[in-house]
């Protein structure tokens, strides 16, 4: 099995809209539990206690290493706010761009939000 491809290798990246309008972005390998954590103030990061997320205004299910989901991870997080409203609009650029800046085609899936969302909810 392609390295790539193997559960232990799979990461979730993703961005949060808060209450206030902004946007968070993280990595982890379990989104439901995290996305839970995130929005019960207890062990979400410390921006998202003070500003409580609203929903997951996008995601994708990244096949690599941890260290390719930090960097991918960084490379959202240091982007405009305008870049960031792209990436929630066109998730599917985000490969083009990581491509662009890492030159390497890696393993990365929109996943739609919403039902994301809708699963973790129920």
């Amino acid at each position: 099995m392609d390295r790539n491809l193997s559960k232990s290798n799979c990461y979730w990246i993703y961005i949060l809209e808060c209450e206030n309008g902004s946007y968070y972005t993280g990595y982890t390998r379990n989104l439901a539990k995290r996305y839970k954590e995130h929005t019960s103030g207890l062990h979400g990061a410390k921006y998202t206690r003070g500003f409580r997320p609203l929903r997951i205004a996008q995601c994708w299910r990244l096949y690599d290493t941890k260290g390719t989901a930090m960097k991918i991870e960084y490379l959202i997080k240091s982007s405009s706010r305008k870049r960031k409203d792209i990436l929630v609009s066109n998730p599917d650029i985000l490969k083009k761009i990581v491509f662009d800046k890492f030159n390497a085609n890696i393993n990365i899936i929109s996943s739609n939000p919403e039902l994301i969302q809708e699963d973790i909810l129920n």
